[in-house]
């Protein structure tokens, strides 16, 4: 279920936010904050560290333990409070609406602003953070990561591969950023995997897809987890969306991490529209053709 923070939001006086980003700044050396630095991280007084508390942790916005010492951590709700706040003083957002969607490693809601947007909180290293470690290279400099910092990087590296790559390649529209949430346009159309496309169709739609991955690639970027998941088919066209595992043209793996993209969407196409697929493709001559922005059609390269 979608974890949505912003009917306490009303609640919440200028010191809870000032406790909220405290606990924050303490996780950046442990992953427990001692309650006896909270006044000095907070700027409020024992006493009002103490109220405050109460408040946050009643309202589920902080985790307490109490082996070997008594410590404090945001729990997600916390943190999503944290970005919410920050998006409501840039005027980014007026309002948090109902869920769009959830997967292992975000939750999605839309938002009100001059229209209605959709706002991406980041959960790396939330439910799986061992994996998180190991797979992402954003953490292998650290000797103290928490959930925070992956998620937090997380949003950023998408961010900034969408800020990239917006307009030219068929991505949401970045409206702004903070911590390890994303504020962004909102997505058209249905996802892949549960779009059923009449057999005459499915070609047409993996040579858009194709087409935008050679763009992105011509523009500097593999999308590097390519699915059914995470592109978005409407009316007007397709749509590539999730870009944290973005890596540049010029990584090691890039061209690994491209085949790997080809080969996932291949893969789909001939599972679930096996009639409409041609009968082989060569799938290292489409993965030279979109690196070299030459593709045009899987037709081409059926064997």
């Amino acid at each position: 279920m979608v974890r949505n923070v912003a009917g306490v939001m009303a609640e919440l006086e200028p010191e809870d936010f000032y406790l909220l980003s405290g606990v924050e700044q303490g996780m950046r050396f442990s992953e427990w904050v001692n309650r006896g630095k909270l006044p000095d991280l907070t700027g409020l007084t024992p006493e009002n560290v103490e109220y405050r508390l109460d408040r946050c942790a009643t309202r589920e916005l902080i985790e307490r333990k109490t082996i070997q010492y008594e410590g404090y951590k945001l729990s997600v709700k916390g943190y999503d409070a944290l970005a919410l706040r920050t998006f409501s003083k840039r005027d980014t957002i007026q309002g948090v609406g109902a869920p769009l969607g959830v997967g292992k490693e975000s939750d999605v809601l839309e938002v009100q602003s001059y229209k209605p947007l959709a706002l991406k909180f980041h959960r790396e290293g939330y439910t799986n953070f061992r994996e998180v470690m190991r797979e992402r290279d954003y953490t292998s400099d650290r000797q103290h990561v928490s959930w925070l910092y992956t998620a937090r990087k997380a949003a950023e590296r998408e961010y900034e591969a969408l800020e990239d790559l917006y307009p030219d390649v068929s991505v949401p529209r970045p409206v702004d950023q903070n911590r390890h949430a994303i504020v962004m346009e909102k997505l058209e159309g249905v996802e892949l995997g549960k779009a059923k496309l009449a057999d005459e169709q499915a070609v047409g739609v993996l040579d858009l897809i194709l087409a935008e991955v050679a763009a992105a690639y011509e523009a500097g970027y593999v999308h590097a987890d390519m699915s059914e998941y995470n592109v978005a088919v409407a009316e007007n066209g397709v749509t590539v969306f999730d870009w944290p595992q973005a890596v540049p043209t010029d990584h090691d793996n890039a061209r690994e991490l491209l085949a790997r993209d080809v080969k996932n969407l291949l893969g789909y196409f001939r599972r679930k529209y096996p009639a409409a697929m041609p009968d082989a493709v060569d799938e290292p001559d489409v993965c030279d053709a979109v690196a070299a922005d030459e593709f045009e059609t899987v037709r081409d390269y059926a064997e």
